[in-house]
Parts: C-alpha cells; sequence; structure tokens
C-alpha cells in the first residue's frame, strides 16, 4: 500500500459526481460535521458505554466516549501526518495532512452500530436465532444472511449504517469519503470468513461496498483472502484501546469502585520514577487538594504517554503495515514499562468494573428488553396479516423497509430498527408493548 492512493476524499455513491463547494472545508471536514449533525450520533447520548446512564454522578456514555477518542484520535493522526510530512516533503502538499481529521472523523462513528445496552445487546440478537424463537429460521435464509445474524457485531453495523440506502435514502448512506469508511473497519471480511473468534468488520449485505472501498485505496487481499488492514484503522483502535481503559479507571473511582489511592497508583505505574516524582510534585505546586483534579490530571498524563507510545510504534513498523503483516494493536507493542501498566488496568477493570453489581444488572435488564423486542417484532413480520402486528409494525420508521416481500431484507430491517435504538427508548418500547405502563398525555 502506499499513502498517496490510501487518502481518497472519493465519496461512496458519489464517485462520478462533481459537487460544488461554497466554503474551505475539506471533504474529510465534510465527513465530520456530517456526523457530528447526524440523528445516530445524538442517539449515543442515551446509550450505556460500561456504566448505567447517569443518575447523581455523571459518567461515560458512547457519545462522550466517541468525542473524547475523536480527540486522543485526531492528535494521533496529526503526529503521524507531521512524522511522514518532515520525512517525505512531497506530502505537505497532498492529503496526508488530513490525517488527524481522518481519524477523528472515524473515531466519532466507531460507535454507532452499538445496539441497546452494549455486549449484552449484541448477545441477545444473536442468541434470539441461536438459542431463541428465532432458530427455526436457519431453513428459510441463506448461510451467509445466517452467518451475519447470529454474528451480529456492532462493528459492521457501524459501517452498515454508513453504507446502507436505507428506504428512501440516498445512494451510498451518509456518501462518507473512502478513506473515512476504511478506517473504521478493525476486521476487514465478512461474517464467513471471521473464524473462531467471531470478529468482522461488514456484514455479506454490504461487502461489495467494502470491496469498491478496497479497490480504490489499493488495500490488498492476502493470502487468507482477507483484505490488509487499511493503516489508519490502528490509529481509531489505539484510540479506542486509550480511551476506554483509562477513562473506565476514572469513572469507577466515581462511582467509588475504586479507591482514590488505587486509581492514583495504577496510573503512576505509566511512568518511571523521575517522571512520577514530577508528576507529583506538579499536582504539589498547583496546591490541587480536591481529589477528583488529581485524579483528572494524571488521567492526562496518562492518556499524553500512551498517545506518544502509539505514535511511536506506528513510525517504527510503518513498511509492515503498509505491507499488511503488522500483527495486533499499537498497544500490543509499546514499550514495557506503559505495557505492563496497561495489562494492570486490564485485568483490574475485569476483575473489579466489568463484573460490578452495576453494570452486571444493565447486562441483565438489557438482555432481557432486547430478546423481548427481537421475539415480538419477528413474529409480527411473519404474520403481518394479525392485528397485534399490524399495530407494532404501525410504531416502525419508514426508512426501515420492513414490509418488503423478501424475507431476509425484513428480519434486517427489524434488526436495524432496534439495533438504533437508545437504551431510554428501548426501556420506553418495551414497557409499552407488554402493557407494562401507559403513555401518559
Amino acid at each position: 500500500m502506499n499513502w498517496t492512493e490510501l487518502i481518497s476524499n472519493c465519496r461512496l455513491g458519489q464517485e462520478h459526481r462533481h459537487l460544488e463547494r461554497h466554503d474551505d472545508r475539506t471533504e474529510f471536514k465534510r465527513d465530520y460535521d456530517r456526523l457530528i449533525f447526524s440523528a445516530p450520533f445524538r442517539r449515543l447520548q442515551n446509550k450505556t458505554q460500561v456504566f448505567p446512564l447517569p443518575g447523581s454522578i455523571f459518567v461515560h456514555n458512547r457519545l462522550t466516549h466517541s468525542l473524547e477518542v475523536a480527540s486522543v484520535g485526531m492528535s494521533l493522526g496529526n503526529d503521524v501526518a507531521s512524522h511522514l510530512c518532515a520525512k517525505n516533503r512531497d506530502f505537505i502538499d497532498s492529503l496526508i495532512p488530513e490525517i488527524g481529521q481522518i481519524v477523528a472523523t472515524a473515531c466519532l462513528a466507531h460507535d454507532l452500530g452499538n445496539p441497546p445496552f452494549g455486549h449484552s445487546g449484541e448477545k441477545a440478537i444473536q442468541t434470539f436465532f441461536t438459542e431463541g424463537k428465532g432458530s427455526y429460521l436457519q431453513e428459510r435464509v441463506s448461510p451467509e444472511f445466517w452467518s451475519d445474524i447470529t454474528r451480529f457485531d456492532g462493528n459492521a453495523n457501524a459501517f452498515r449504517l454508513l453504507t446502507h440506502s436505507f428506504k428512501g435514502r440516498r445512494r451510498g448512506g451518509f456518501a462518507m469519503t473512502y478513506s473515512t469508511l476504511a478506517s473504521i473497519v478493525k476486521y476487514p471480511w465478512p461474517s464467513t470468513e471471521c473464524g473462531k473468534k467471531n470478529k468482522f468488520g461488514f456484514f455479506t449485505t454490504e461487502r461489495a461496498d467494502y470491496e469498491a472501498v478496497a479497490t480504490r485505496l489499493g488495500i490488498p487481499l492476502t493470502a487468507q483472502q482477507r483484505w490488509a488492514r487499511y493503516p489508519l484503522v490502528y490509529l481509531v483502535e489505539a484510540a479506542d484501546d486509550i480511551c476506554y481503559e483509562i477513562m473506565d479507571l476514572e469513572d469507577a473511582y466515581k462511582l467509588k469502585i475504586l479507591t482514590y489511592d488505587e486509581t492514583a497508583h495504577l496510573m503512576l505505574d505509566f511512568f518511571d520514577e523521575t517522571v512520577r516524582n514530577r508528576i507529583l510534585q506538579r499536582i504539589s505546586d498547583e496546591e490541587l487538594t480536591d481529589s477528583n483534579e488529581k485524579i483528572q490530571y494524571l488521567r492526562a498524563c496518562t492518556i499524553g504517554r500512551l498517545e506518544n507510545e502509539c505514535v511511536k510504534t506506528f513510525i517504527d513498523n510503518e513498511e509492515a503495515i503498509l505491507n499488511g503483516t503488522f500483527q495486533g494493536s499499537l498497544i500490543d507493542h509499546i514499550s514495557s514499562l506503559p505495557a505492563e501498566a496497561y495489562r494492570q488496568c486490564a485485568t483490574l477493570s475485569r476483575q473489579r468494573i466489568y463484573k460490578s453489581q452495576p453494570v452486571l444488572d444493565v447486562e441483565l435488564s438489557g438482555y432481557r428488553i432486547m430478546a423481548t423486542l427481537m421475539e415480538l417484532m419477528v413474529e409480527a413480520i411473519e404474520h403481518p396479516e394479525r392485528y397485534y402486528s399490524q399495530q407494532l409494525i404501525g410504531r416502525v420508521s419508514s426508512q426501515y423497509d420492513i414490509g418488503n416481500p423478501d424475507l431476509e431484507t425484513r428480519l434486517m430491517a427489524v434488526i436495524d430498527y432496534i439495533s438504533g435504538m437508545t437504551d431510554v427508548y428501548a426501556l420506553d418500547v418495551y414497557q409499552k408493548i407488554c402493557g407494562i405502563s401507559l403513555p401518559i398525555v
């Protein structure tokens, strides 16, 4: 792969269309603005990140997480672009300096496809077909479609959300640039090629779209008939890895799952003794007495350290990344001291945060809500002549082709509709259709 081919402002669905522009924004900045003002992005404010949506203490949701990931992604992309332009002066007048904007935009989009209630929502959709009442449908759909829905994944759904032409909408979906679209696909192969890890980047319905993107950007197929990873994916992934691991610690501290000493110790471990003492001295010199302010400063230092480490790893391994031979994530290859500190954070998160009672309660409730919605909506599209089915179908937006004669299209429309809900809306619909609550006029 080569950089001049990899960075393209060609738009999906508008490849041969000349658009007259009336301002100085680049095409990549237009992508960013298009996402910021979109309804799917706004809905992230009511989707769970890790902890339940806030009560008296505000913790991260998918929206705040995505904004923070975009901020880190912008820094990663800008630093990499600066290194590339310093090494090759011809890049200065090309699209290479736009890498930071592309990465930031992809970071905004990386969680768009997540259903309500996070991973428990994903699992509820999957198991409706593998363990629930939807299992009978296997004999009525293609093996490729069955693979997609039984492995339903938020990453693949994000690519679908951005590229699919929903009913009444324009060709190419959001009509994003090829480089932005390629940057969100962490696993560039369909569900039928995902192997035991069940990780994939797009549904078979969007395979042609990804193939068009890969061909235009010069992303090669590997010997395993999978595409090589697009280089900027590593930066998007790194920004996400940095933010969710470090920000979850801060949230856990605010919720009193971790003490101040535990949280500070975990963050200080990213630095050698000299830098650690300098950070502690800075906190003292600034006369910070508020523990929340201290944790925020430590968090900023930690994110800065990891960002620098990931940029260095990317630049040091640029050749392998462009050849498609680089293995793992950038975090996997950072230097030993921060790598060990990151592993400690990940271990503690699994033990103390992701298995905490508030998190488990949301997962259990969310799973039941999603499973019920799937059951009732699939039954409705299977028997649209019934009175109750007609009432349910009447709730669904016209953009979802729920009345299509093709069963696979109808099933995917149900998944699109339910996965696009917020946590609050899913709960509200569940309560109403189950007769638990009535609308108040």
